[in-house]
């Protein structure tokens, strides 16, 4: 029996409480208005962008290269007579290094050597034509005596015969006497050939600068040998003129067909923190590339850099500048995207409420928070704004226009600069703005005026 006394208690003890708990929540409820948060339609410029991330680059760069293997024995001087090194200013024709050439003046020694030996061949081919051409002349007019005389008594065939032999051995002679000099020739060629080669790459072991700018980066040392097989290892890095800078900038496919050649850019890095520099752009390349199922073409933006302030590969935050508007009005995007509950707009905008401009069942459907967006008559995209009409909220209809992903531009009938929109509503208990994110689970609130009626 005490234990059936003491439920009955605990029960309604918590029917009490609950009972105290609902009568305090209804009474805080009726109490507490709707705060709304308001932000001003302003009037000013509106400027469409599109942002990306990219690189500064050389406007044109030459990578200098070694055709020979070696060890570097020493680097030049730039044009101020310093060693050679990273941001070192140079012509076209400063020595930049040297390679060890001990093997190579070996080598064109050695081509020197047989291009004498060649044209020493030639001198004798050349001497023994002479010589051929000597004994011919000499058969030749032996034989013409021997063939007038004939077979006589006065020439015996034996002799004949034999006059005619050496005529046509010397003959003979004389054409490979000219086939030796051509011969000859050839060597000689070929060795002046091989000379040239061994002294092309005797000249190769002195790197020289190909062209006038600034070295950006020194690949080698002193001590460290090269070895130049298929590809011809990279020694320095120059960049021709750095008064002129490239961007090069990855955009996404969803963008690039915004983007044309001279469409205006801004940019800014993190090496000068508050200053904007401009530019250009100059080429789209076709070339696009995928990363993880992203497709992006690279822009080449061009910009100047007359004070030298742009250094290569810094890392540049890059606005185009798609559109610009001036003199517009603006308000937030949270103020398009905001919808109220149906109790808290003015009863002559809900459902069977009459507004000019929009038919009864627009303000219902707006009302309700069905729908923010529609079609107007003439075609355009539309919708709707809200502001305060007392206690209460009345709507805006309007035709949004471009937004920079912060504001959007708007036009429509009683817009002005100044009139508060609402972007959300204030939590008065928590001081918090409720944005009203759609996506978030609502709950019924009383009106204060609702109420008391």
């Amino acid at each position: 029996m005490k234990k059936v006394i003491k439920k009955v208690i605990i029960l309604l003890g918590t029917v009490a409480l609950v009972a105290s708990t609902v009568a305090w929540y209804r009474n805080h409820s009726e109490n507490n208005e709707v705060v709304y948060q308001t932000v001003p339609v302003t009037r000013g410029d509106m400027q469409v962008t599109i942002s990306a991330t990219g690189t500064l680059e050389p406007e044109e760069v030459v990578d200098v290269g070694a055709q020979v293997a070696g060890r570097i024995l020493s680097f030049g001087q730039d044009v101020n007579g310093k060693t050679v090194d990273y941001g070192s200013q140079v012509t076209e024709g400063t020595v930049l290094a040297r390679i060890d050439d001990s093997l190579y003046t070996a080598e064109a020694a050695n081509a020197q050597a047989q291009v004498e030996a060649a044209q020493a061949g030639l001198q004798r081919a050349e001497a023994d034509l002479e010589q051929y051409a000597a004994k011919f002349q000499q058969a030749e007019r032996d034989w013409r005596r021997a063939e007038k005389l004939g077979h006589s008594e006065s020439l015996a065939r034996a002799s004949y015969d034999a006059y005619l032999s050496a005529y046509e051995t010397a003959k003979a002679n004389v054409a490979v006497g000219k086939a030796a000099i051509l011969q000859a020739k050839a060597n000689l060629s070929q060795a002046q050939a091989i000379l040239s080669r061994a002294k092309r790459n005797l000249g190769y072991c002195t790197i020289i600068s190909p062209v006038k700018g600034v070295i950006i980066d020194r690949r080698v040392n002193i001590g460290q040998t090269v070895v130049s097989s298929l590809n011809a290892p990279s020694l320095f890095l120059i960049a021709k003129d750095l008064t002129r800078m490239q961007v090069w900038v990855a955009v996404n496919e969803a963008d690039i067909g915004k983007i044309h050649p001279r469409l205006p850019v801004t940019f800014t890095v993190d090496a000068f923190p508050g200053q904007t520099f401009f530019g250009t752009v100059g080429k789209v390349r076709l070339n696009a590339s995928m990363t993880q199922n992203v497709v992006t073409y690279t822009v080449e933006i061009v910009t100047d850099n007359a004070d030298g302030r742009l250094l290569p590969y810094l890392t540049a935050n890059v606005e185009f500048e798609l559109l610009h508007l001036a003199d517009v009005l603006r308000v937030p995007n949270a103020a398009l995207r905001w919808k109220p509950q149906t109790d808290q707009v003015a009863p002559q905008y809900r459902k069977g409420g009459v507004k000019t401009g929009l038919t009864g069942s627009q303000a219902a459907a707006r009302a309700s928070s069905e729908t923010s967006t529609d079609q107007g008559s003439d075609g355009s995209r539309r919708t709707v704004l809200w502001t305060l009409d007392g206690t209460h909220l009345r709507p805006i209809d309007v035709r949004p226009g471009a937004s920079d992903g912060i504001s959007t531009v708007v036009e429509g009938d009683g817009l002005t600069e100044g009139l508060p929109v609402v972007t959300g509503v204030v939590n008065s208990d928590s001081g918090t703005s409720d944005s009203r994110n759609p996506f978030a689970p609502q709950f019924p609130r009383r009106n204060r005026s609702q109420g008391s009626s």
